[in-house]
């Protein structure tokens, strides 16, 4: 045994003479030649190989990563009181309103339908014939500029001909678009909102009247309204819960639409929105059908043009072949992880929606027109190019 102590720790021979020494610069550049010096070739093809595969798996799946986590990071909203819905057409009104727990009115009540119009004029149709027995005026604010601040044509506006019959109960304005380039799409969707509230007073609302907000593809079924006007009491603000379509009356999704409401207008306080304004929704009260054009370039303007216009992250999402098959399909447009706040939800919702085979309760209209709009009907999936 050599004089002095002994120590027990291994050396490293390949970092001999190179860590623990010079400047601390020198140092920690010694300590990364060593360390580098210790790993082989294989390891190096591992970094070179996996990191950049990382990468780019999380430039393209990011998105669906982020959904999937949606359940960790954000709560689910609180949930509504649902109010059963009682209707069938040999059932009087009266009758149906003490089913609610409403009184009956000596007259029914005004009622407006009020919406914001981009592109969707076969939707509009079928709304608009569906609402026509019980609506009092029809309210229509048509922009020359989408929410994204693309420039568009006044398509109402050069099809109004085809709207003959509500002419006489039709309020339409139009309202020039701000083009602000990279501003959030919400902030102009916001501003002509604002203005329908001014169209609103031209058209003569007055307090008590009811008001229906919902987007054009948003369609209340005809009892509903005629319920709510008939009945007595009935909440200031009632969300409606609507039958969840995409694409066509083929492929249902769920029932969790509700940002439709029916509110009693009140001068000073009722302003034109699409959030959530109560807690109170009637259930089973009409259809959304999201989506659902005749021609792909429809589809492609939406894409283009909507709020969510951020989900159009690669350009191939907007190729014709590629919509088509993603329609018959019942897939995502841009393929994306169903928006849900549990992972039983997420998780049952995965892949493309199941096809449907019922047209029972669809809107009377499109029933009574159906070669006409054979595209919203199960078993025709297959677009015109437009």
């Amino acid at each position: 045994m050599s004089d002095g102590y002994y120590n027990s720790k291994k050396t490293d021979d390949i970092c001999e003479g190179v860590c623990g020494q010079g400047t601390r610069a020198e140092l920690i550049m010694s300590r990364l030649r060593c360390i580098l010096r210790g790993l082989d070739l294989r390891t190096y093809m591992i970094l070179f190989m996996i990191v950049p595969i990382c990468i780019f798996g999380v430039y393209l799946h990011g998105q669906k990563i982020t959904y999937f986590l949606r359940p960790i990071w954000e709560s689910p909203p609180k949930p509504f009181h649902n109010v059963p819905h009682y209707y069938n057409e040999n059932v009087t009104v009266e009758t149906l309103c003490k089913l609610h727990g409403w009184g009956i009115r000596e007259s029914p009540r005004r009622v407006y339908d009020a919406v914001l119009f981009s592109n969707e004029l076969d939707i509009l149709t079928i709304r608009w014939n569906e609402l026509y027995p019980y609506v009092t005026q029809f309210v229509l604010l048509e922009s020359n500029s989408t929410f994204t601040g693309l420039p568009k044509p006044l398509l109402f506006a050069s099809n109004r001909d085809h709207f003959k019959f509500i002419e006489p109960r039709l309020t339409y304005g139009t309202i020039g678009g701000r083009f602000k380039k990279g501003e959030n799409p919400f902030v102009e969707e916001a501003y002509q909102r604002v203005a329908l509230d001014r169209l609103l007073k031209i058209a003569g609302i007055e307090d008590d009247d009811l008001l229906i907000m919902s987007d054009v593809d948003e369609i209340p079924s005809a009892h509903t309204i005629n319920l709510l006007r008939w009945c007595d009491d009935i909440p200031p603000v009632l969300h409606l819960r609507l039958r969840n379509y995409l694409y066509s009356f083929e492929f249902y999704m769920d029932n969790k639409s509700w940002r439709a409401s029916v509110h009693r207008y009140k001068t000073g306080k009722t302003r034109y929105a699409h959030y959530r304004r109560t807690d109170d929704i009637l259930t089973d009260a009409g259809w959304h059908c999201s989506f659902c054009f005749r021609h792909i370039s429809e589809f492609v303007f939406k894409m283009k043009a909507y709020s969510h216009t951020d989900r159009v992250r690669f350009s191939h999402y907007l190729n014709h072949e590629r919509i088509q098959d993603v329609i018959c399909k019942g897939a995502n447009l841009f393929d994306m992880i169903p928006e849900e706040y549990t992972f039983k939800e997420i998780i049952g919702k995965m892949g493309p929606i199941p096809h449907s085979y019922s047209a029972v309760h669809f809107p009377a209209y499109l029933l009574n027109n159906a070669e006409k709009y054979k595209y919203l009907l199960p078993g025709n999936c297959r677009r015109e190019s437009g």
